[in-house]
């Protein structure tokens, strides 16, 4: 009888549903043999506390011998606050990609007024319009991939003066606790269709590091 295949549960980001990661997912699944799997939360509406519970029960409920986690964007930081929880999940790795894990200009610029505010809903007005210093703690191998292509709408709010994925700064990706970072040409969404990111990320998984 094979073995049951390792889970990796896809976290998505601000405004999304899930859909966008699936061909990241199918790669996860056809290079590696993970069985890949997206959680679905309201990113826009619902609080960071409810969504990061709702994330601990989903993945616990997972039959797997290893349950990775992948964060895009805000999913990474939505990982972040389920795991620091401490919820009954089975052990794995974290990857984020783009997570302005250290915070993030765009999104204070884009909150510094009501509008901006209500468009970036209640998690992500949580996480990334107050000053809460965050470092990894949670038990678990995290890599960071980062994106320096710079194509985004957050150039139509400030000029970077960095590298960065034209949403988020590769400074801004930055999280002390940290195993492993990786820089790659790609922009904040494209990092969801790199075949290099899908690579990477089992690559990742699997090992622990980068490039293996």
């Amino acid at each position: 009888m094979a073995e049951p295949a390792a889970v990796v549960v896809y976290v998505h980001g601000l405004w999304m549903q899930g859909i966008e990661g699936v061909l990241l997912r199918r790669r996860l699944s056809a290079e590696r043999g993970f069985r890949c799997v997206a959680f679905p939360y309201r990113s826009w509406r619902d609080p960071m506390e409810r969504t990061a519970d709702a994330l601990g029960r989903f993945a616990a409920r997972i039959c797997a011998p290893q349950v990775h986690l992948l964060g895009h964007s805000l999913g990474g930081l939505v990982i972040l606050r389920c795991l620091q929880r401490r919820p009954a999940i089975p052990p794995g790795r974290v990857v984020f990609l783009g997570t302005p894990a250290s915070g993030c200009r765009a999104a204070l610029r884009l909150g510094s007024v009501a509008i901006g505010r209500r468009l970036l809903g209640s998690a992500a007005s949580e996480e990334l319009l107050g000053a809460a210093a965050r470092d990894w703690d949670c038990g678990r191998e995290l890599g960071i991939i980062a994106g320096t292509a710079p194509v985004g709408l957050g150039h139509l709010l400030l000029t970077f003066g960095e590298d960065n994925d034209g949403v988020v700064a590769v400074s801004e990706t930055e999280l002390a606790g940290a195993k492993s970072r990786l820089h790659l040409p790609v922009n904040h969404s494209g990092m969801l269709l790199s075949a290099r990111v899908a690579r990477e990320s089992g690559s990742f998984f699997e090992h622990g590091r980068f490039g293996a």
